[in-house]
């Protein structure tokens, strides 16, 4: 530090003390050339700064200026469309409960059509069976009549055969044939 402190300060103005260290025998106030041509300096350094960097700085903060009003309008508008929409929620809010309302009320209508269309099917479909089970009964009670007649007609002409074969003779038998056969066809 002494070397220093030798090159900066000629060697009168500056004392060395015990450290070798450079002491200047006005602790407090620099030498007067010092002062003048350090102020010059600094007043050159701030007019530079003024001059050039100064509209620098001027055109820096207006634009902060303006990048923080731009945020804060921003958040305003955010701020009421969020207030907008919280009003439109909440009257949707209220339509919720009349829409639910409508919405059970026409189910429920539905679910009674369908009910009914139900009914009305079931019972149709009742009727139709009802009838086809008349019809067939009846036409099972006319084939039973029409095997019951048959099955007579067979054991009537084999009894008539028997009896008739041993106590008969031809024309009578051919007589009971065909007055057998007239009843027959006449009842059908």
């Amino acid at each position: 530090m002494s070397v220093l402190g030798t090159i900066i300060r000629p060697m009168a103005e500056c004392g060395i003390d015990s450290n070798g260290d450079c002491v200047s025998a006005k602790p407090i106030l620099p030498e007067t050339a010092e002062i003048i041509w350090g102020g010059l300096a600094s007043l050159i350094i701030f007019y530079l700064l003024v001059r050039f960097a100064g509209p620098a700085i001027k055109k820096g903060l207006a634009a902060r200026t303006a990048r923080i009003q731009a945020e804060l309008d921003g958040a305003a508008e955010a701020k009421a469309t969020a207030a907008a929409e919280a009003t439109q929620i909440r009257a949707a809010k209220g339509d919720i409960a009349g829409e639910r309302a409508r919405i059970l009320a026409e189910a429920d209508a539905q679910a009674a059509a369908v009910l009914e269309d139900g009914r009305v099917r079931v019972k149709q479909e009742l009727a139709d069976l009802e009838t086809r089970a008349v019809a067939e009964i009846a036409a099972t009670g006319n084939r039973a009549g029409d095997e019951l007649r048959a099955e007579i007609a067979r054991l009537s002409n084999a009894a008539v055969d028997h009896v008739v074969t041993g106590s008969l003779d031809d024309a009578t038998h051919q007589e009971l044939i065909e007055s057998f056969i007239s009843r027959v066809g006449a009842n059908s």
